[in-house]
């Protein structure tokens, strides 16, 4: 069986360089920014790291989104919904680095999975 761990955390922000600058002041994070895609990512040093998304429809101020890891993004879509859960996102590529979907489990948590195609 695949291992699916937690691979990515996206932490909603009005204002992208003001949110990294917070968390690099508080914990030392550093932050790399991509204009074109809207986006700024984050690393901890050790662990996961994420990035910081505007706030928007998919994720409303104060929403933290967690990504696990998959191998088939469309199948692990398939999966969520024959358990209950509702696609948000279908697969979805993020240029050069991978791809991506969203979904919403019973609760209503939104959560996201991802394939890295960079290795």
């Amino acid at each position: 069986m695949a291992t699916h761990s937690i691979v990515h955390i996206e932490i909603s922000s009005k204002d992208r360089k003001k949110t990294a600058k917070f968390y690099g002041d508080v914990f030392g994070w550093k932050s790399e920014d991509f204009p074109e895609m809207n986006y700024t990512t984050f690393g901890t040093g050790e662990g996961v790291g994420g990035g910081f998304n505007p706030v928007g429809d998919v994720s409303p101020a104060g929403t933290v989104t967690v990504y696990i890891g998959t191998e088939d993004v469309t199948e692990s879509l398939k999966s969520v919904v024959a358990a209950g859960g509702k696609v948000v996102v279908p697969e979805s590529d993020i240029p050069g680095m991978g791809k991506f979907g969203l979904f919403k489990d019973p609760d209503g948590n939104m959560i996201g999975l991802y394939k890295d195609l960079t290795k």
